[in-house]
């Protein structure tokens, strides 16, 4: 198997360039070694993927948990993984650092630090703050003995608050706290994400997958993006045709979900193959 610092090299690469790369989302083992079997070149988790794939809602998983979910897959393949590691799971810089400390150990080379604070009275934390927080995840990242790539999410499209001027200061904000790659969530024109690149010298990840943002791998790589992912998507999109189906039985008693469902013998294929190529978790 391939070790962490050739993961984290290989992934520090692909920020690097030249081009865009996509950063598929798994939701648990099974979709993981299906992204990776696809050819994608390194995966991130979701937190909304991990808790519906544990039966719960989004941001109701705990790090403990959390971090058996980063340890399975980023045991499964030799892709390199980064991590929704939410807001840190806590409010203190110190609850960003040790969450930092917590993912490497379980294995991923990257992870994201997020500015909500999961409260509706105030759902970003306040400029200060997120930016020491970031910094606090900085400094364990950067000391590790590979490197790390950190990403630093500002929230404000995701909580409704639309507010470009601002985003932009975050975003700027946490590269001088020492994030690796900026995120802001929610971009959905070209416009916006032009005015984002021009403010900033790291790498942005845009993503897709969300309605109302149809933009190709193509249009966002001529903006000078260099990473997208998807989030919770594909998870949304595997539980919706589950969802459909299940209804169809249920409501309808028929079965014409099964036409379009993955054959026995195609899974069974990619699988065995995942397995030949990588070691057993």
């Amino acid at each position: 198997m391939t070790t962490q610092s050739e993961k984290a090299d290989r992934l520090k690469s692909l920020h690097a360039g030249p081009g865009i790369f996509v950063i598929a989302n798994p939701f648990d083992i099974g979709s993981a070694r299906l992204l990776a079997m696809a050819g994608f070149k390194a995966l991130a988790t979701s937190s909304a993927g991990c808790a519906f794939s544990l039966g719960q809602p989004d941001s109701s998983v705990g790090r403990e948990k959390m971090m058996e979910h980063l340890a399975a897959i980023a045991a499964c393949c030799d892709l390199p993984v980064s991590a929704d590691l939410e807001n840190g799971f806590g409010d203190d810089p110190d609850d960003a650092a040790m969450t930092i400390h917590a993912a490497a150990a379980a294995g991923v080379v990257g992870g994201s630090i997020e500015d909500a604070t999961g409260r509706r009275d105030q759902p970003v934390y306040a400029l200060p703050l997120a930016a020491e927080r970031i910094r606090a995840a900085a400094e364990v990242a950067h000391a590790l003995p590979f490197p790390f790539a950190l990403t630093a999410r500002a929230e404000n499209y995701l909580v409704g608050r639309a507010d470009l001027a601002d985003t932009i200061r975050r975003l700027q904000a946490y590269r001088e706290a020492g994030a690796d790659v900026l995120y802001a969530p929610g971009l959905k024109t070209k416009a916006d994400i032009k005015a984002v690149l021009a403010s900033i010298d790291r790498p942005l990840n845009v993503i897709m997958g969300l309605q109302g943002a149809p933009l190709t791998v193509a249009e966002l790589e001529d903006l000078g993006v260099r990473r997208i992912s998807v989030g919770g998507s594909l998870a949304r999109a595997a539980y919706g045709a589950f969802l459909n189906a299940a209804r169809e039985v249920s409501e309808e008693g028929t079965f014409t979900y099964a036409a379009a469902a993955a054959s026995n013998g195609e899974l069974n294929a990619i699988f065995q193959a995942a397995m030949e190529k990588y070691q057993a978790p």
